[in-house]
């Protein structure tokens, strides 16, 4: 009857406890609005994507592609990224392993004399004078053995803990494919900006050089008087601007180039490149797909899923810590006060198990605060989920509409520059007869060269559009 009593108070007290646990405020979650557009707005419909080209096969440069996979292999925010998703990993196996027993080998030894006058002295000292042996002055104790602890996983706190690292694994792999399409954009655009910058100084060296030709010969019509010095002047002034601009333009080079080799986790070198043809590239045609294929593609968002994810187990961890928790603990092996009494069996053997619960019943503010922050960031996860597919569909419909625009503003611009280069040698030739003074060559010189750079930019521009918008549809990582 009295073991029956005593198992009945014990789970007396248990359902207490799990009671006062269930009690606990509820906090609301936020669900992720996923939904997007069936199509992009204004834009024809279009199944195929060209985001799932890889790399390789997207770019067709070979000097890009030489650096864009130097770039995947030095960069060193990319090697940082991977060492973090390494201890994603090993967190994994950290919370995986603490639902699991631990067992731990021991070994002890150590020596005591108690005090004659102390409770433990006053037993030893009548112990010896009773059985008439001397009390011992000095006595030793010698362990060998195991210890086995075991927390029961009862509310699946242990094993959520391990599923959420998991998820947080999977996010910091996205995070790490995130990098790679930003890193693999940002070094094409370094590239072609730079071929526009060798093409802008080629461009500004060889309208140095028709100004030249320009400047003698109003030297020459100085000499017969046809114009006074300030046409000299003018001309001369004109050169010397378009010669200062070439520094600018060497420098902005160098500036690209470090930032190329930067990416490419190298100090400096000289960046290969072929810029011949680079007015004459044609920017590659691309499939953007539907907007729901960003929920596949674009691994920031992949990334924000995990984190909600993540997030949703977490707060459950938390809120398991309100319940009471069970353990058990359990050892076996050797004692003795002398070494070679160590291993007399069984009289040295020792050997113990116990159970134990506990349970949080007063001050539980901590885990109540625990609890409301895995809350609140359950939320911030849900927002920043919906923040991320949101941008993910801005942007990509801004660089559609940005192709169109470029596509249309490069073609007027090679208009105007054609014109402005037949009217060079139309100014020059009315001039020589006289039918125009020098300010008309002058100007149509410089509104020539103006408009030959804008081409030149708006090439490149052309090129980064096509370039961003295949990162925006989450192109590059695969």
């Amino acid at each position: 009857m009295m073991k029956k009593n005593k198992t009945r108070a014990f789970l007396v007290i248990v359902s207490i406890l799990v009671l006062q646990a269930c009690a606990i405020f509820k906090l609301p979650q936020k669900e992720a609005n996923t939904k997007l557009p069936s199509n992009y707005e204004d834009f024809q419909r279009d199944t195929s994507n060209t985001a799932k080209l890889s790399w390789q096969d997207f770019f067709e440069d070979p000097y890009l592609l030489n650096l864009i996979d130097s770039a995947l292999i030095n960069n060193k925010e990319l090697n940082i990224t991977l060492q973090k998703i390494n201890m994603a990993n090993n967190e994994i196996l950290l919370r995986k392993g603490e639902y699991l027993p631990f067992v731990n080998g021991q070994v002890a030894a150590d020596g005591e004399k108690v005090g004659k006058y102390t409770r433990n002295g006053a037993v030893e000292e009548n112990l010896a004078i009773k059985d008439g042996i001397e009390n011992p002055k000095f006595l030793g104790n010698f362990q060998l053995g195991l210890s086995a602890s075991w927390e029961l996983d009862v509310w699946k706190k242990l094993r959520n803990a391990k599923n959420a690292a998991i998820l947080e694994y999977m996010a910091s792999v996205e995070g790490k494919n995130f990098l790679m399409t930003n890193l693999i954009a940002e070094v094409a655009n370094s590239y072609y900006e730079l071929l526009a910058l060798d093409n802008q100084l080629k461009n500004l060296e060889e309208n140095i050089s028709i100004q030249q030709n320009a400047l003698a010969m109003v030297k020459l019509l100085l000499q017969s008087a046809r114009v006074n010095s300030l046409a000299v002047n003018r001309f001369e002034a004109e050169v010397r601007k378009n010669q200062s601009e070439i520094f600018n333009i060497q420098q902005d080079i160098f500036e690209v180039e470090t930032r190329i080799n930067f990416l490419c986790g190298k100090s400096s070198s000289e960046v290969d490149r072929n810029a011949e043809s680079f007015i004459d590239l044609s920017p590659k045609l691309i499939a953007h797909g539907l907007p729901s294929d960003l929920l596949e593609n674009r691994p920031d968002i992949r990334m924000a899923e995990q984190e909600l994810e993540a997030a949703k187990l977490n707060i459950k961890v938390a809120k398991a810590k309100f319940f009471p928790s069970f353990g058990i603990n359990a050892g076996l092996g050797f004692q003795a006060f002398n070494p070679k009494f160590l291993f007399n069996s069984p009289a040295s053997i020792l050997a113990s198990v116990a159970g134990e619960m506990l349970a949080p019943l007063v001050n539980r503010n901590a885990i109540k605060a625990e609890y409301k922050n895995a809350n609140s960031k359950q939320i911030q996860a849900a927002f920043e989920y919906e923040q991320a597919i949101i941008n993910g569909y801005r942007e990509v419909v801004i660089q559609i509409s940005k192709i169109d625009n470029m596509q249309k503003n490069y073609e007027l611009k090679k208009q105007q520059v054609e014109l402005l280069t037949q009217s060079i040698e139309i100014a020059n030739d009315l001039f020589q007869s006289a039918r125009a003074d020098y300010m008309e060559v002058l100007l149509t010189q410089r509104d020539a060269l103006e408009a030959k750079m804008n081409l030149i930019a708006s090439k490149k521009e052309q090129m980064k559009a096509t370039i961003d918008l295949y990162r925006a549809l989450g192109g590059g990582w695969q």
